[in-house]
C-alpha cells in the first residue's frame, strides 16, 4: 500500500469514526405504579376530581392502574362519595380502575352492640358479596366515627374476613380512633389474623414513632422531629403480616419525611407490608410521594415491591 493511499484510509477511517452515530443510551424507564388509595368526586364543592381528570394525572406520573375509594360515612367528608361513582368509573375504564366498596356498619347492626351479631354479619356479607360480584377488590376508605374495635366494627370486620376483601381504613383522634401504641387495632389484628388491615392517616402515621401522643392522632405537625424508636408500626407489623401501610395523603409522607434515614430504613425492613398511594381527591392536587420515594434511592426489588408487587398479590390483580 502506497503512503498517499494509506494517509487517505487512515483519514477516511477517522471521519467515519467522528461522524458516525452512536448508539443511544437508553434512559432509565420510569417505575410504574399501582395507586392503592385514590377518590373520585367533589370532597369541596368547587373542586371535583372526574375519572377522565383522574386517567390523565395516572398517565402524567405513570400510575398503571388506581383504586378508587368512596366515603359514605357522615364523618369521612363533606360530600359523601358512593360506591356506584368507583364502579361507574370501572366500567368506563376497565384496565385502569379498581373500585372498592363501602359500607358503614351502622348500617346494619344495632348501635352499640353486637348481640346478635350473627344476623348482622350474614347481612353484611350480603351486601359485600354483591359489591364483589360487580369488581370491587377491597373495602375502603373504611372511616367511620366510631372507637376502632368497637362491637359494631368488629361485625363489619368479620363480614369482610368472610368474603376475603381487605380493608383500608383511617385512623385519627375522631375517625377510627384508637390510643397510643394501637391497642384497638391490635385486637383486631388478633381477631382477625387472615384479614388484610391497610393503614393510613395521621393517628395511624404518628405512630411510627415511639412517643406519639393522642394529641398527635389529630394534626400533621409542619416542624420536622425525629422517629423516636419503639414506634407501634414497626412492631406491629412484625407481629401481624396482615396489618399493610398506604403511604398516601400527609401522613405517609410526612413520617418518612420527617426523619429520611430512619424512613428509607422503614422502608426497606418493611418492604412486604407497604403500599405506595397518593389519596389524590382534587385537580391540581400537590403529591410529593413520588419525588420523596424517588429520593430514597431504594434498591429495586423494594421498589417493586411498594410500587406495585404488594398490590397486585393483596388484590390478586394478576400479571405483572
Amino acid at each position: 500500500m502506497s503512503n498517499i493511499s494509506r494517509r487517505g484510509f487512515l483519514a477516511a477511517s477517522a471521519i467515519a469514526a467522528l461522524t458516525s452515530v452512536r448508539p443511544a443510551i437508553a434512559a432509565p424507564a420510569k417505575p410504574k405504579y399501582i395507586d392503592i388509595h385514590t377518590h373520585l368526586g367533589a370532597f369541596f364543592v368547587d373542586r371535583r376530581l372526574t375519572a377522565e381528570l383522574l386517567i390523565k394525572f395516572m398517565d402524567e406520573h405513570n400510575v398503571e392502574r388506581a383504586c378508587v375509594l368512596p366515603l359514605i360515612s357522615p364523618e369521612s367528608a363533606p360530600i359523601t362519595q358512593p360506591v356506584t361513582t368507583a364502579l361507574e368509573a370501572f366500567h368506563d375504564y376497565p384496565e385502569r380502575i379498581i373500585p372498592f366498596a363501602s359500607l358503614d356498619p351502622r348500617a346494619v347492626t344495632e348501635p352499640g352492640k353486637r348481640t346478635g351479631h350473627v344476623a348482622g354479619v350474614k347481612g353484611m356479607v350480603d351486601i359485600l358479596k354483591r359489591y364483589q360480584d360487580v369488581g370491587c377488590r377491597g373495602l375502603g376508605e373504611h372511616k367511620t366515627g366510631l372507637w376502632f374495635d368497637a362491637p359494631q366494627q368488629m361485625v363489619l370486620y368479620e363480614a369482610c374476613d368472610v368474603v376475603g376483601l381487605p380493608i383500608l381504613f383511617h385512623l385519627d383522634d375522631i375517625r377510627n380512633p384508637d390510643t397510643p401504641g394501637l391497642p384497638r387495632l391490635e385486637n383486631v389484628l388478633k381477631a382477625f389474623p387472615k384479614l388484610p388491615l391497610i393503614g393510613h392517616a395521621a393517628g395511624f402515621w404518628a405512630s411510627i414513632s415511639g412517643d406519639a401522643t393522642f394529641e398527635d392522632f389529630g394534626r400533621y405537625t409542619e416542624i420536622p422531629k425525629k422517629v423516636t424508636p419503639g414506634g407501634a408500626l414497626d412492631r406491629l407489623m412484625k407481629e401481624y403480616p396482615n396489618l399493610y401501610c398506604d403511604l398516601s395523603e400527609p401522613g405517609g409522607e410526612k413520617a418518612l419525611a420527617r426523619d429520611p434515614e430512619f424512613g428509607r430504613e422503614f422502608l426497606i425492613r418493611n418492604a412486604d407490608q407497604l403500599l405506595f398511594g397518593t389519596d389524590v381527591l382534587m385537580p391540581q392536587q400537590d403529591i410529593p410521594q413520588f419525588a420523596l420515594l424517588d429520593s430514597m434511592n431504594l434498591p429495586e426489588d423494594v421498589q417493586y415491591k411498594i410500587y406495585r408487587g404488594n398490590a397486585i398479590k393483596l388484590l390478586k390483580l394478576g400479571g405483572e
